[in-house]
């Protein structure tokens, strides 16, 4: 059987992290992958479906979910999502060269169109994914990474601790989907299915040994990383988000589990969790006895732990205790929540046999992830620092980061999604009120949803006179806030963190807080100097 591949090599991005000769022969690889094909007897063996009309010597090259993009030879995925259904671009597909058709409804070949009838399109999609790929993942150390808040951070340390030693590990999640030798920009954290196993074949591809991966529970529930075999996997946290999506607190918590279970596919080897968290407690109650655990937390149960803490404006230092001895740590990364981070990407390390000691000094060189507590530094005699903080819980943990290393005034801009959980809307809004000693409320992707209604929502957090100033327009705020500004203050900028648009209704427009900033900070420093 002839397993099809993914084009590892276009798009060619970071040449230099392997050497000449190595690139040159994935090259001539890839070349030869693109011809590569397979049929839809062995494409779909052993995976479950209702009703099968056509050819099973069917040839496919592609797999695809997006109409727009079908090129000839591919099998189209008809999902039915909450905005729009795929069974009405069928025919687009069609008239575009796809030549087999997956679908929870009943249809009929057409022609030389294959038609697969299936009870979810989702869970044989993902199956189908797996196969074309060749089965990626059993080639791979996979990390898979979940919880509210601080993903990004622990995949971004994960990965520089594993590529100790010149070792070049990928990355799947919300900055970007690093492949080696490019790197693709992310619409969504956990990508779909076919996604997923793409980049993860590219990845083998490339000679990559290991995949740090950000899981979600939307990713877990919508099936999109069903089958995938973790070796380790990591839930940091619990707070209130995606209750839009899932309904309740109960239910958020059962879907992040199953990737610990089983539920979503093999369970994994080891399972690190936060000891500290009350749903991570929740977890190891109910983890299988075959999974391995490790746990890390402030509390002296934890099998990783922190102590001696010592928090400043320039990071924090405190001392690892662990199985495998006493460490002593210093990092740049600011804030208690940090420390969690740092103390999850450690374990990660002790699950996969890293050495420890080796791994605290590569956590000391780390200089953070784009748009997490990223310091805006233009020569102001007053601090900015850039975070996505988008839930109540994060913006807690900035505030409480950034309060003690102030001097003067924490001033902080906001603002909450349109078309996502209004419930968090008032108490995110109570959360800055409390603890800043002024803020603006103003856009962040407002979406399809009238920016009234959202300040609506947030308005419902306020007792009456606390200081917070609505602006409709994200610069405006931004750019009265570091006005009002003096020496020894503190603007937080919250919410988009490394994005770099913003979203309203139907169009897209760039924007990005760190440049933005940057852009009002310069023109003050000119406009003083010219006085």
């Amino acid at each position: 059987m002839n397993i099809a591949v993914s084009d590892p090599v276009s798009s060619l991005q970071a040449t230099d992290l392997l050497p000449a000769g190595m690139i040159s022969r994935l090259v001539r690889n890839a070349d030869r992958a693109r011809a590569m094909e397979i049929d839809l007897k062995s494409l779909f063996r052993e995976i479950p479906i209702r009703a099968f009309h056509g050819r099973w010597n069917t040839i496919v090259r592609d797999l695809c979910i997006d109409s727009r993009k079908v090129t000839s030879g591919t099998v189209f995925f008809a999902l039915e999502g909450a905005r729009s259904d795929g069974n009405y671009f069928i025919e687009e597909a069609v008239d575009k060269g796809a030549v087999c058709v997956v679908s929870s409804r009943r249809g009929r070949a057409v022609g030389s169109v294959a038609y697969v009838e299936v009870e979810d399109v989702r869970e044989v999609m993902a199956a189908v994914a797996r196969q074309f790929y060749g089965r990626p993942e059993q080639y791979l150390e996979l990390i898979g990474i979940t919880g509210t808040n601080g993903k990004s951070t622990v995949a971004a340390l994960t990965k520089s601790l594993f590529e100790y030693g010149g070792h070049h590990v990928g990355m799947l999640g919300t900055i970007g989907h690093n492949l080696g030798l490019r790197t693709l920009p992310a619409d969504r954290t956990t990508p779909e299915s076919v996604d997923i196993y793409r980049m993860l074949a590219e990845v083998r591809n490339m000679g990559l040994k290991s995949v740090v991966m950000e899981v979600t529970s939307i990713g877990i529930h919508q099936k999109r990383v069903v089958g995938l075999d973790f070796d380790v996997a990591v839930f940091l946290n619990l707070t209130q988000d995606h209750i839009d999506y899932h309904g309740t607190m109960d239910e958020y918590f059962e879907v992040k589990s199953r990737i610990f279970t089983g539920e979503s596919g093999a369970r994994p080897k080891v399972a690190v969790i936060n000891c500290d968290d009350e749903y991570g407690k929740r977890l190891l109650r109910s983890l299988p006895s075959d999974v391995a655990s490790i746990t890390f937390g402030l509390q002296p149960a934890a099998d990783l732990r922190a102590a001696n803490v010592a928090l400043d404006a320039t990071g924090s230092t405190f001392t690892v205790y662990s199985l495998q001895g006493e460490l002593n740590l210093r990092t740049p990364l600011l804030g208690k929540f940090n420390i969690y981070n740092t103390l999850a990407a450690l374990a990660i390390a002790q699950a996969t046999g890293r050495d420890l000691e080796q791994a605290v000094k590569t956590i000391s060189r780390f200089s953070g992830v784009p748009g997490r507590m990223e310091m805006i530094a233009e020569g102001q005699p007053f601090s900015v620092v850039v975070d996505y903080a988008h839930t109540e819980d994060a913006l807690r943990n900035a505030l409480d980061a950034l309060r003690p290393i102030t001097p003067g005034r924490l001033l902080v801009v906001f603002g909450c999604g349109g078309n996502r959980d209004v419930e968090k809307r008032p108490l995110m809004t109570r959360i800055v009120v409390n603890q800043a000693d002024w803020s603006w409320a103003t856009a962040d992707n407002p979406r399809k949803e009238p920016l009234r209604s959202i300040f609506d929502d947030m308005r419902r957090g306020l007792a009456g006179s606390e200081r917070i100033t609505f602006v409709e327009d994200r610069r405006l705020a931004i750019e009265r806030a570091l006005d009002f500004a003096e020496a020894g203050d503190c603007v937080l900028i919250v919410g988009k963190g490394h994005e770099t648009t913003q979203e309203f209704s139907n169009s897209i427009v760039p924007f990005d807080d760190r440049r933005v900033a940057r852009e009002i900070l310069l023109s003050q420093a000119a406009s003083v100097s010219e006085t």
